[in-house]
This record gives C-alpha cells, structure tokens and sequence, in this order.
C-alpha cells in the first residue's frame, strides 16, 4: 500500500477486522518495503512467465484506479451514485470539478437535476481549516453548505502517501496523478457497479448496497485515539 496508516488498520477494527476468528488481513507492505523486497530477492520482471491476476483483486475498473488521487474517491462515488439514481450512466464519467491540485477545491456537482454540494481537500492542515469552518457554523446556528466532502491526508492523494518512493515532489505528484487518469481513460469500465466480482460478491452474499449484512461487515466506527508523539 502507499499508505503507512493501513499497518494500523489492519488491527484497529477489532472483531470487524476478525469475524472468522482471524484477522482478515494478516500483515501489510508499503510501496516502498515491497520495492525493496523485489531488490533483495533479485527479481526480474522481464524474465517472469505471463499469468492472470488472482481474483478478485485483480479485477478493477478505473473508477477503483482513481482512488489514489486527489478527489478520487468522491468522482467514483458520484459515477456510481448517478447510477444508482437514475438507473443510467454518465454521458460523461469524468467530473472536472473535482480534479487538479488545488488544495480545497468547492463546488456544486450535478446529479440528475439535483445539485451536489461538494468539497475535496488534501492535507491535513487544510483538512483542519474546512472542519473548524464547519463547526463554527454549526455553533452559529448555520445549515452546512455542503453535502459531500473527501479529505485525503497526503497531499495529492495516495499517489504522494507516507509509504511510497521518497524524493516525491509536485512535479512527480503530477506524473503520477496523470498515469492514474490515463489509465481510467483506457478502462472499459469506468464505473465500480460494473466490476464483475462487486456484482457477483453483491448478488451471492451481500444482497444489496445498505443491506443489514454489507452494513456489518463494509462500514466501521471511529473513536479518538492517543497521538503519537516523538
């Protein structure tokens, strides 16, 4: 992963992260350590035979590539959230909007005639100015102006995160947010309702988005825990 944080993760849900009596994920590497893992064991990618991907990870839509960048996620959630609404595709699958390295970036997104207020915002202490805006507001007696928010901690996304290459710079950032879109572009699928192990997983075990079992096992709760301190 690119994230260092999912070495917390993977431990901190407790029996969500258990059901079966084992943890679902048994350890996590970063970009970097699996890099480095490859070196040590001499590896040569050129001289490997040809396989398949194991599913169902191997299967992904570029909605699902899109993740690792800034405003990612929430450009997936709103392809697949139109969907959902209006039981037709976006003519257009790419929102804008949402995209570029602008630190906070505030809009209105328009789903099927009803317009989605929208806020995407990278870094952390970014992520702290919208909130307390927020909470002021609140405190004032005033309606949020906003429906949607995505917050990603590194800046530009995953593609920037704790646990990848060093030496990462805008210049890079940028590179590698345009390799993520690209890819997207070349998809067939766009979308990830159309990724045929989510339709499978939801149609043999699931039931349904919302349903009291994806709820169980897809959703979690947060608590405050103590900061770490060097």
């Amino acid at each position: 992963m690119p994230c260092t944080a999912k070495k917390h993760e993977i431990r901190r849900d407790g029996e969500h992260a258990s059901s079966s009596g084992v943890y679902d994920v048994d350890l996590v590497l970063t970009t970097r350590e699996l890099a480095r893992l490859i070196l040590s064991r001499g590896l040569d990618f050129a001289s490997l035979p040809e396989s398949e991907a194991d599913s169902p990870i191997g299967e992904y839509t570029g909605a699902g590539t899109i993740f690792g960048v800034t405003g990612g996620v929430m450009e997936a959630a709103i392809r697949t959230a139109y969907y959902g609404l209006t039981g037709t595709e976006l003519a257009d699958p790419e929102i804008k909007l949402v995209r570029g390295m602008d630190e906070v970036k505030l809009g209105e997104v328009d789903v099927n005639g009803r317009k989605v207020r929208v806020a995407v915002v990278h870094g952390m202490s970014n992520a702290k100015a919208l909130l307390e805006k927020i909470k002021s507001d609140k405190a004032a007696g005033k309606e949020s102006n906003l429906d949607f928010i995505e917050i990603m901690a590194c800046r530009g996304g995953c593609i920037a995160g704790g646990g990848q290459p060093y030496g990462t710079d805008d210049r890079v950032r940028e590179e590698r947010i345009a390799g993520l879109y690209t890819d997207d572009e070349k998809s067939a699928k766009r979308c990830s309702h159309q990724n045929p192990s989510i339709q499978k997983l939801y149609k043999e075990f699931l039931g349904e988005p919302l349903s009291e079992k994806a709820h169980h096992l897809l959703h979690t709760e947060y608590h405050q825990i103590p900061l770490y301190k060097d």
